[in-house]
């Protein structure tokens, strides 16, 4: 059944109130409009029965240090030897998964990692970091590559751990050396360098059951690949030279060396450089935006040059990441169209409401401003330092209602703005036996807030006066002392309720045709025979509701109203969320008597101000708070 209301009249959104007091007079505004004024594991050689002897290999602790920045404390730095410098200049011993560094380390860089050094500051007028620096606080640095992958393949100076049992014992860590060989003693030479981990311990059988064809078992584990020192320069935060593991990714490195310089370091052009050659670059917005990721295996002496950024502009306002974005790799061919607005646009992601750019910057030496629609924007070239804001400017033509209550139909209405309630009215199915459709109220999110504004105003206001309040005999001093504690409290639980933020719009069979805001939720109540009786009372309860019962009947039910109640002022909150006093609004069937606690007036300087306060509470929240 659709619900229909015809020869609507425009109902006042106030009441005037008889002549009482103030306080009660703001009680009772009915509408939000006008509302209140006021480790490398070393393994030694061990010699059994029948050993095959000891290699000559040195082992993993006699080769280098072992770090392990994971486990190191915030602040900390690395000293030499494979200790951990604290903050007082203490020296701590390192635990954990060990990276072993190179014997070679007089100019070996140990730094704190890109995250541990606040390296992304910006100087721009909205402070944005560059994008794709976020890649630099995920702790690179402190995660190594154990070479565990069955794809690693071979090089000199891996270490593999070797054990054989049975007829002949031996167990050792041994090094592949410059010729790409294990020297196992008696066995000899055994080529593993090319050789994939995953066919390690197979090559390695083959070469013992060679010599050893009866009773000889033989484990063969790959421990850590060939430790490297790479440097890391260009406009980073630290160049230098820095120790790792043969796969730890270039991110790792730059990481190590305190990240990029987010002033002048590109994310784009990334240098590899080997024998004094480029054998690799490196865009890290591949990475970012793809997960491209440059697999290529660093070698001890490899350089990772940081070049100089390009063109590069800050981008903020509605996009799904705020950032200054660097447009250009240095290709002059590719750089013209790779500073039009539409490659900003691909890299920021605009949000789909977006509908106009503005572009500030300088151009020939003076301030340039210019505002675009987004469609226009895409072809206009960007120059360096250029500021970008997404705005939506373009508002739009639809919103959405919400209808809850005795409905049977759809609860929510995307409309037209220009529809007004009763248009919606007509749309909305109801239950015929059930809806009160004489009751009809709205709840506006806008009215909740200035609601809710009003009263923190007053509560504010209410507090600082209580703080500040003078005496002039030290017992009244104690009783504005005593005040002022119970009017924090009443501010603390008083600033939590929420505003209902309620436009009363019916009145018996007449509707307001106001106008609808997006967010409205148009409530249509149930019928209801039952009173409640709440607030101040003995008990507090329901009532049926019967006709030629008073006020003073329907407080009886509920036991009479406590010690503490205002019994000259009670409230009735009407289901079309009309609130004012019961002497005059009457009782209905869905009301709720509200009674209010009575403020002491007596030695409370701020009585007056303290009551006017709970009943715009009231009035707003539908709630009796006592002081």
């Amino acid at each position: 059944m659709h619900f229909t209301k015809q020869g609507i009249v425009l109902a006042a959104l106030a009441v005037t109130l008889p002549a009482i007091s103030p306080a009660v007079q703001a009680a009772d505004v009915l509408t939000a409009a006008v509302f209140g004024s006021t480790g490398s594991s070393s393994y030694a050689s061990n010699s059994r029965s029948r050993s095959l002897g000891t290699s000559t290999n040195p082992t993993p602790a006699s080769t280098g240090m072992a770090v392990n920045p994971a486990n190191m404390p915030t602040g900390t730095v690395m000293g030499p030897n494979g200790t951990v410098m604290g903050p007082n200049g203490t020296v701590m011993p390192v635990a954990g998964t060990p990276l072993v560094i190179p014997t070679d380390t007089n100019n070996v860089t140990v730094a704190p990692p890109a995250w541990a050094q606040g390296a992304y500051s910006n100087s721009t007028s909205i402070a944005l970091k560059p994008f794709a620096s976020k890649l630099f606080e995920g702790r690179f640095a402190s995660t190594f590559s154990d070479a565990a992958s069955g794809d690693y393949v071979l090089a000199p100076g891996d270490r593999v751990v070797v054990r054989i049992w049975g007829a002949r014992s031996y167990d050792d860590v041994l090094i592949v050396d410059q010729q790409g060989n294990l020297f196992i003693p008696e066995v000899g030479p055994v080529h593993v360098a090319g050789t994939k981990n995953s066919s390690l311990l197979s090559t390695v059988r083959s070469a013992i059951s060679r010599v050893y064809t009866d009773n000889v078992q033989a484990y063969v584990s790959l421990q850590s690949a060939q430790p490297v020192a790479v440097y890391v320069t260009g406009f980073v935060n630290h160049p230098g030279r820095y120790a790792g593991g043969s796969l730890d990714s270039v991110l790792s490195f730059l990481d190590r060396a305190g990240g990029i310089d987010p002033e002048r370091g590109s994310y784009r052009r990334i240098e590899i450089i080997r024998d004094k050659k480029v054998i690799a670059d490196l865009d890290l917005y591949q990475f970012a935006l793809a997960g491209n990721v440059n697999t290529l295996r660093l070698k001890d002496g490899d350089v990772i040059l940081v070049k100089e950024k390009g063109i590069s502009v800050s981008a903020y306002g509605l996009l799904r990441e705020e950032a200054v974005y660097e447009l250009t790799q240095g290709n002059a061919a590719k750089d013209k169209q790779a500073s039009k607005g539409a490659r900003l646009i691909e890299l920021s992601s605009p949000l789909k409401n977006v509908s106009h750019v503005s572009v500030s910057g300088t151009r020939n030496k003076a301030p340039f401003n210019r505002y675009f629609s987004l469609d226009e924007f895409k072809n206009f070239s960007l120059a360096d330092g250029d500021i970008v804001e997404f705005v939506a400017d373009m508002p739009g033509q639809t919103i959405m209602a919400t209808v809850t209550g005795a409905i049977t139909g759809a609860s929510r209405y995307p409309i037209n703005k220009t529809v007004k309630l009763r248009d919606l009215l007509r749309r909305i199915e109801v239950e015929p036996e059930l809806a009160a459709t004489d009751s009809i109220y709205l709840r506006r999110k806008s009215v909740a807030r200035d609601q809710k504004a009003v009263i923190q105003d007053s509560l504010r206001r209410l507090e600082q006066t209580a703080l500040t309040a003078t005496s002039s005999t030290p017992e009244e001093a104690q009783l504005r002392v005593d005040e002022a504690r119970l009017i924090q409290d009443f501010v603390k639980r008083a600033g939590q309720l929420e505003p209902d933020g309620v436009i009363v719009v019916s009145r018996g069979k007449e509707v307001s045709d106001i106008w609808l805001e997006d967010g409205d939720e148009i409530v249509i109540p149930q019928k209801s025979n039952v009173v409640q009786i709440t607030g101040e009372v003995v008990m507090p309860k329901a009532v049926a509701f019967e006709e030629g019962m008073s006020l003073d009947d329907y407080l009886a039910a509920a036991g009479g109203v406590s010690s503490r109640a205002d019994d000259k002022n009670i409230l009735v909150a009407k289901q079309n969320g009309e609130v004012g006093l019961a002497e005059r609004l009457g009782i209905c069937p869905g009301d709720r008597i509200l009674v209010l606690p009575k403020v002491d007036t007596k030695g409370m300087l701020l009585a007056k101000d303290l009551m006017q306060i709970i009943y715009q509470i009231a009035v707003a929240t539908k709630v009796a708070i006592d002081i």
